[in-house]
């Protein structure tokens, strides 16, 4: 099993410099995993350091709630296309969906998906349930292709795994036939395998690099 095809390598840290940057491309690259996902700032030079490759240029959209007006979430995700970016991991106005106002929301995310294959982060950590089956439907029905657990500030860390992996559970029921990216206090091969066994099909973590040498010293 080639599992750095399961990971988006990540780094949406705050403070990051270019030469961190640059250094997560590196590892990017040398480990061949599936994707990179960085803060719109970044877009640019990572698809520079990253061009030749199979390496897909992921940027985050909207950190941590999508509470940005429409307009400006169409304009950060043009820019984005724009860079250089391959996809992007668009963050659902969590708020939006606390009040009900799923037409809002489904016409936000349709016009966005148009724009670059898009993944769309619920926030499953906010959510109850109920919540999470409305908010994978929703996505279902955008266009967008994988419906995604969260970002940064996740309010399950890696002691609640258990239950970010009942939400896994809930959004391949809710919407079939949609990818399902799990992210968030995933540090370790054993996270990795069970969010897979699960329902994930892509990995979203800053510890791929760690994963991948983990599962190299027990499997080579």
């Amino acid at each position: 099993m080639d599992i750095a095809q399961f990971i988006d390598h990540t780094n949406i840290e705050k403070n990051v410099s270019k030469d961190d940057i640059k250094k997560s491309c590196q590892e990017a690259k040398k480990y061949n995993f599936r994707g990179l996902c960085v803060n719109p700032q970044w877009t640019k030079i990572t698809k520079e350091e990253l061009k030749n490759t199979k390496v897909k240029v992921i940027t985050l959209i909207d950190p941590p709630m999508g509470i940005s007006p429409h307009l400006k979430r169409m304009e950060m995700a043009n820019k984005a296309k724009k860079d250089g970016s391959d996809e992007i991991d668009v963050v659902m106005d969590i708020i939006d969906l606390k009040y009900e106002r799923y037409e809002e929301i489904l016409k936000d995310l349709r016009e966005i998906s148009q724009i670059l294959p898009t993944k769309v982060i619920i926030g499953s950590g906010y959510l109850t349930d109920k919540e999470i089956q409305e908010a994978s439907e929703i996505v279902k029905e955008s266009g967008a292709f994988c419906v995604k657990t969260a970002t940064e500030k996740d309010p399950l860390d890696n002691l609640e795994l258990d239950e970010k992996a009942k939400h896994l559970r809930i959004m391949k029921e809710s919407a079939p036939g949609l990818k399902i990216k799990a992210a968030g206090g995933i540090r370790t091969l054993e996270d990795l395998v069970m969010m897979i066994e699960n329902g994930a099909d892509i990995i979203g973590t800053s510890s791929g690099v760690k994963i991948i040498e983990e599962f190299n010293k027990i499997f080579r």
